[in-house]
């Protein structure tokens, strides 16, 4: 039987609120102008909770209390969008909120962006254990001059590119220029979904941390932990400077959203929840249970509701196609133009393979079942099925066959028991 993480007190509602009463100080923003950073549509957060609740309990303090969505290179919200995120009805937001913007990151936008500081050559060698060694620039969005206090507010998750997600990250990548999130990005390919999912302290983790010392406001966070099954409640709520905050939330993370498996599986339905709407996001139903698929297993990333590949770096996706990271490394004069968080996705989706003498060989076949055409998905080196001629349920309560349903893929990271991290 698989190993399932224990058990832990879920938070009702009136929990919760009584928890931010009693854990945020409010000598920590009187008089400040404060700005919220949180997540957009594609984690699982009870948003309208903690808002609420956030609200009620720092807008009699402070001078200002305003919100921006921590986007990275996601698209645009519109307010209706962002509004609905935050649980604010819209006979509400000219009545009680109208004093709170609520803003978008825009990476793109250079005149959106301040410079922070760089990352020098040598720390970048050091912190990369020799993987890298350049300079980078550090930005984020100018917004961030306007405030005193930036309080992040997000949950924590196992991650591909960083170890586990959260705290210092709604910063970078979350409200950066994409130079940092391009170099990081990279790095975490280098090293692979597979050696650095799940893992607390890791290289790009320490990049994180440290840009956000080059931040001159001050920084919180509240960090929290969601339940396994999918739905937006609390498991554990952490308050205090984000390094900690997201500590004591990755500690409560690793025991609550990793599954251990006795053995691999060659066949996994990994169904993405309507959130992920474009595979950029959806890309993590792979890094999840890539773990857990056998040598030459197949994969499938169930998105019927999904017709994008991503509308922010759908083109250069499908110039480049979905490769390992051995294939890019070795053919660098190819592809070195091309943004290297764009390259890394690359890799994370198709995961670790080799390439040796022009033949790449990927240790697990991709395969998606959406509403991308298969000759779309021939055309990026991912397998197809049509969506419709797959009956989840017959991928139910088979695991001793070698299959897996993921019910809901993304957020859970299963590892083999055997796995030593």
């Amino acid at each position: 039987m698989p190993r399932m993480p224990p058990a832990a007190p879920i938070l009702e509602d009136d929990d919760v609120r009584a928890w931010i009463q009693a854990q945020i100080p409010r000598e920590d923003f009187s008089r400040q102008r404060v700005l919220l950073i949180v997540p957009d549509h594609t984690r699982t957060a009870p948003l309208p909770l903690l808002f609420d609740s956030l609200f009620r309990h720092l807008r009699p303090v402070v001078d200002t209390l305003d919100v921006m969505f921590a986007l990275g290179t996601h698209p645009p919200l519109s307010e209706s969008h962002m509004c609905e995120l935050l649980g604010i009805q819209e006979k509400e937001r000219a009545r009680l909120f109208y004093q709170t913007q609520l803003l978008n990151h825009e990476w793109d936008n250079p005149d959106a962006l301040l410079t922070i500081g760089s990352l020098t050559a040598a720390e970048t060698a050091e912190i990369s254990g020799g993987l890298l060694s350049e300079e980078v620039p550090v930005r984020i969005n100018s917004h961030v001059q306007n405030y005193d206090v930036l309080l992040v507010v997000g949950p924590v998750f196992p991650h591909e590119v960083v170890g586990f997600s959260g705290g210092n990250k709604y910063f970078f990548p979350g409200i950066s220029g994409p130079e940092l999130l391009n170099f990081f990005h990279w790095l975490g390919a280098l090293i692979t979904n597979a050696g650095i999912i799940g893992v607390k302290d890791t290289p790009v983790r320490q990049v994180v941390d440290r840009a956000a010392d080059m931040i001159q406001q001050q920084r919180r966070a509240l960090t929290f932990v969601v339940t396994p099954d999918g739905a937006a409640r609390l498991h554990g709520l952490f308050y205090g400077e984000p390094e900690a905050a997201w500590s004591a939330a990755a500690d409560l993370s690793g025991q609550t959203h990793i599954r251990r498996m006795p053995r691999p599986f060659h066949t996994v339905l990994s169904c993405a929840p309507p959130m992920y709407d474009e595979l950029w996001v959806a890309g993590k139903c792979m890094y999840k249970l890539e773990p857990v698929v056998a040598d030459d297993g197949e994969l499938i990333i169930y998105a019927p509701h999904m017709s994008e590949i991503s509308l922010t770096h759908g083109k250069l996706i499908r110039e480049i196609g979905y490769h390992c990271r051995d294939y890019f490394l070795n053919q660098w004069d190819r592809f070195d133009k091309y943004p290297r968080g764009v390259i890394a996705h690359s890799t994370h989706v198709r995961g670790v393979g080799t390439f040796t003498d022009g033949v790449e060989n990927c240790r697990v076949r991709v395969t998606l079942a959406s509403q991308v055409p298969q000759e779309v998905c021939e055309a990026i080196n991912l397998g197809y099925r049509d969506p419709e001629s797959i009956d989840v349920e017959t991928f139910a309560d088979r695991e001793d066959e070698g299959v897996l349903l993921v019910r809901k893929a993304g957020e859970q990271l299963y590892r083999l028991e055997s796995d030593p991290i």
